[in-house]
């Protein structure tokens, strides 16, 4: 009997990818593959690619390159890109790198194990649809038994798409408009992940805020399929990312506050502190009606951590602007940011306006700039929490020290810790004391083990 083949998954990019390839890798598992062992070069490797992230392109190419040698000393070995950039591209892949076998997009990922059947009797094939299947988005299987880093922690996908036009986003173009999956199916799988050992499920879309609107007609429904997840018996943590900030409704910072599963944590993107760019940005809210809506929701909610994103350099930002921006962020008090250069995607409003492009000299400088602003917040809001006694999921050793364990706060903050024979295993409650606050992790000492891991099995798949 001969040997299974092997996998490999690369993601490039966001959360959203992550759980694509969690997805991916689960039904790559039920068509009889396994994962391939560290160190050994897979039969198939699947590229899950980003069309966000700067110079995606060069990446994914540079990636490919790379495995030409092996694939012509290798010919049985098969390769696949899949994901926004293959949304995007299409064609374009196998004329730049005909070794690929396989290409699909955004809204046929369920199809991939069956395209690199159908790829090792019929050659290279590109299959990108430019719509969902809306029976297949209602295909529970892939997310119930996608291949976890951490078994305890499960994506849940509650939209797809998005209706906003924002001039720097190519999402809506490879992801499509907004659709949402029906409220009910999102509590079954809810239900169905905690019997399958889940204790902490992180809600994903788009813009998450406005999901349901395209169900009802009217307003959306997020706030009360938050209320609805605190009622999951078993489920301890629920986190959601992306909202969008013109769409946070008081209803749903309710939700957040009344809602005991509902971690105290809040990714809101900024973008910018000037008006005029957050404009031109389409953004739909000045940096005012920003501010109000996160002292709405500080007020509601207690110890609430928050985080957002940043963009430095969007095209015809000036120096006043960029001080603007400062000014707000230094108002907004962070506890956490992702920062970027701006990078114009082919076929965003924004890549057109080449006139206004900021020179890179320039963008460097205020970034740094910012960075100093935005640590000097962090390292300030994790001072506060020492001597403070956290709830903390472990995940494992540390990656910088393997004396260490490292885990997640509720409010999602890094901490890491002594270990112990009592809190070594992935998926243990336990109570952290912090000892040291530092501006991108806390250090604390272990008091307590609260419960054991609720989950069985770990099958560390993916990479990145």
């Amino acid at each position: 009997m001969s040997a299974p083949r092997t996998f490999s998954i690369r993601t490039f990019g966001c959360q959203m990818n992550e759980h694509d390839s969690e997805r991916l890798a689960g039904l790559l598992v039920a068509d009889g593959l396994v994962a391939a062992p560290a160190g050994e070069e897979p039969d198939v490797v699947v590229f899950n690619t980003c069309t966000i992230r700067e110079n995606a392109d060069l990446k994914l190419y540079s990636a490919l390159g790379q495995l030409k040698a092996l694939k012509e000393s290798r010919p049985d070995m098969q390769i696949a890109v899949g994901g926004c950039m293959a949304q995007k591209d299409r064609g374009e892949i196998l004329e730049r790198a005909n070794w690929v076998d396989v290409v699909f997009g955004t809204h046929n990922l369920a199809s991939a194990p069956a395209l690199l059947t159908r790829a090792r009797l019929e050659g290279p094939i590109v299959d990108v649809r430019d719509a969902p299947d809306p029976e297949a988005s209602r295909d529970m299987a892939p997310a119930l038994y996608a291949v976890r880093e951490l078994p305890w922690a499960a994506w849940m996908t509650i939209q797809t798409g998005c209706d906003n036009t924002c001039a720097y986003c190519i999402v809506p173009s490879v992801r499509g408009a907004e659709i949402s999956r029906p409220f009910d199916d999102l509590l079954e799988e809810a239900r169905m992940l905690v019997d399958r050992g889940v204790s902490e499920i992180t809600v994903l879309g788009q813009n998450v805020n406005s999901y349901g609107r395209d169900i009802t007609q009217r307003g959306p429904l997020f706030a009360e399929l938050l209320r609805a997840l605190g009622e999951v018996d078993g489920l301890e943590r629920v986190r959601f990312t992306s909202p969008h900030p013109k769409d946070l409704r008081a209803e749903t910072i309710a939700a957040m506050a009344e809602t005991p599963n509902v971690c105290p944590q809040l990714h809101l993107p900024l973008q910018s502190g000037s008006d005029r760019v957050l404009s031109a940005m389409r953004r739909g809210y000045s940096a005012q009606r920003y501010l109000d809506k996160l002292a709405s929701a500080r007020e509601a909610i207690d110890d609430l951590h928050v985080s957002t994103d940043l963009i430095v350099g969007f095209p015809g930002e000036t120096d006043e602007e960029f001080d603007e921006t400062l000014d707000v962020v230094a108002r907004a008090e962070f506890d956490s940011t992702y920062t970027f250069i701006f990078s114009p995607r082919e076929g965003t409003r924004a890549a057109s306006m080449v006139d206004e492009f900021v020179a890179s000299d320039v963008v460097k400088d205020r970034f740094a700039r910012l960075k100093q602003v935005l640590d000097r917040s962090a390292l300030l809001k994790h001072e506060a929490r020492e001597g403070r006694v956290e709830e903390v999921i472990v995940e494992g050793p540390s990656r910088r020290n393997d004396q260490m364990l490292s885990g997640r706060t509720r409010q999602g903050k890094l901490i890491h810790f002594g270990r112990s024979a009592a809190a070594e295993r992935p998926g243990t409650l336990v109570e952290v004391v912090v000892q040291h606050g530092a501006p991108y992790h806390l250090l604390g000492e272990l008091t307590s083990v609260l419960r054991a891991p609720r989950h069985k099995i770990r099958i560390p798949l993916l990479s990145s």
